[in-house]
């Protein structure tokens, strides 16, 4: 409810002009030439969408909506005008509140009930810090942050939620670039998934909005002329249909007729469209597969060819994991990405107590493997792996492991630094050190067997990496720091 007397600083949403009807801030209609060809905007005008959209200049804090979203850091203390200002109008019940969530990752989101604000809930999400050097990573965590917004939002049932700019310049995000991931990130969700959302409010400062202004007619025309004239100001990099940053090399792309020219004249003549028989990658002839595979037995291809066919064996996994259902493998929430290690490295957690091995088809457990992982080891990575816990029906075969390792493309061996091995038993670590020394090569020296919390968070802060519970309670109750003395702990991981 909103507090005694204060009734009248809050901002019904219901009274903001939507984008659909907002006029141009130079208060004169623009002209617009054309030439005469087709215009096809991955952006097209949509009145319906528009209508759910409002551009509101001011206090996020303020607006009486279901949710808001406040921009904070991992510890979700971050000290900045939105937060502050979130802080103030919900009162000292928000920060208790705010311990109990424990912190939040960066390209989260987490809620909290509104308390003394006009809107009932609010959505806090963690953005990313920005080094042009991980510019990928933070691309990818934006998205995150405003795609797991919009996600919670749909989930709970939100008619309208009230979007601040997450990347703060504390942050050191540029501001036209975040601004193009959360318009498109926005306009995508909506797409897809938005029917039940009446209201997206972009809350933005004086230093904001003039960016917002210009970017918004690239994603939300107001008419078809407005949508032509945007489409040559449109980037490159839209992302996917999701609206997720996309990198080029990555892609796979699959024409629809293989061999063949889209024409759209019919006067194109037979010799042209015979001109393109064999020059289309799909249509070029690879030679007797039969025979590949003989003289890879013999050992009589050369690496080249060798590699070439390893990476089409790979895409072809690649293209099952992406059109496959994993939702069954992902709620086992035994693989996922956390935060970085001391060398800015991405670091993978692997959960083995979650891994039921005689309860789930493992050929899908290794599509998903691959769908987390693909874009991952695109560039440096490490893996903790919590061998806590873990009983006979968690332990993966050594064959399966064999053929993961055989089937995964190279960047993912690689580009992985360091393999923590968590709280180790006795047979795993002689499973481990047969596995390493006869199976695969290139991973023994990889592997470091990590027989305390305390031991691992030489190499990885405690808050660059979400610990299960029932690992931290298991390391304070049989390993306890003090019983483990290293003379020189951070010897043992020395990066490479």
């Amino acid at each position: 409810m909103d507090p005694l007397g204060a009734r009248s600083q809050f901002v019904e949403v219901q009274t903001l002009s939507t984008w659909e009807w907002q006029p141009d801030p130079e208060g004169e209609e623009k002209e617009y030439n054309f030439s005469q060809q087709a215009f096809l905007s991955p952006f097209p005008y949509r009145e319906d969408i528009n209508r759910k959209i409002v551009l509101y200049n001011g206090n996020v804090a303020l607006l009486n909506c279901t949710a808001i979203v406040n921009t904070s850091n991992e510890t979700l203390t971050d000290k900045n005008p939105i937060s502050e200002s979130i802080h103030a109008y919900a009162g000292p019940e928000l920060r208790d509140e705010m311990l109990k969530l424990k912190g939040c990752r960066t390209g989260e989101a987490k809620m909290t009930k509104g308390f003394n604000l006009a809107a009932r809930f609010i959505i806090h999400t963690v953005g990313p810090k920005y080094k042009t050097k991980y510019r990928t990573a933070a691309e990818n965590s934006l998205y995150n942050c405003y795609r797991n917004v919009m996600q919670l939002a749909k989930e709970q049932a939100m008619a309208s939620v009230a979007v601040c700019v997450v990347s703060t310049t504390k942050r050191g995000y540029p501001l036209e670039d975040a601004t193009h991931i959360a318009l498109r990130t926005v306009r995508r969700f909506l797409e897809n998934y938005g029917e039940s959302i009446e209201t997206v409010v972009f809350a933005v400062t004086d230093t904001e909005e003039p960016t917002y202004r210009k970017l918004l007619p690239l994603y939300y025309p107001r008419s078809e002329e407005e949508e032509r004239a945007s489409l040559p100001l449109i980037p490159t990099d839209i992302g996917n249909s999701e609206g997720e940053p996309v990198v080029p090399e990555r892609q796979i792309r699959i024409a629809e007729k293989p061999g063949c020219l889209e024409v759209d004249s019919e006067a194109e003549t037979l010799d042209s469209d015979l001109g393109q028989v064999g020059t289309h990658a799909f249509s070029r002839m690879e030679g007797d597969v039969d025979k590949q595979r003989k003289l890879i037995l013999q050992g009589q291809l050369s690496d080249a060819t060798m590699q070439k066919q390893h990476q089409r064996n790979y895409n072809r996994w690649l293209c099952r994991a992406r059109a496959e259902d994993l939702s069954d493998i992902a709620a086992l929430k035994a693989l996922y990405q956390t935060g970085v290690d001391m060398c800015g490295r991405t670091v993978m957690v692997l959960v083995g107590r979650n891994i039921p091995v005689t309860l789930i088809a493992m050929e899908k457990a290794l599509l998903y493997f691959i769908h987390v992982m693909d874009h991952i080891t695109v560039k440096e990575y490490v893996m903790v792996y919590f061998h806590t816990l873990t009983g006979e029906h968690n332990h993966l075969d050594s064959e399966f492991l064999k053929k993961l390792h055989e089937i995964v493309d190279t960047k993912f061996k690689n580009n992985l630094r360091a393999f923590y091995f968590v709280h180790p038993s006795f047979r795993s670590k002689v499973s481990t050190w047969f596995f390493t020394t006869f199976s695969v090569s290139g991973m023994k020296q990889k592997v470091h067997h990590v027989e305390t919390l305390q031991q691992l968070f030489t190499c990885i802060l405690p808050e660059q990496i979400d610990i299960p519970p029932f690992v931290l309670e298991y390391d304070a109750r049989v390993r306890p720091y003090t019983h483990h003395s290293l003379s020189s702990p951070g010897m043992l991981f020395q990066q490479s």
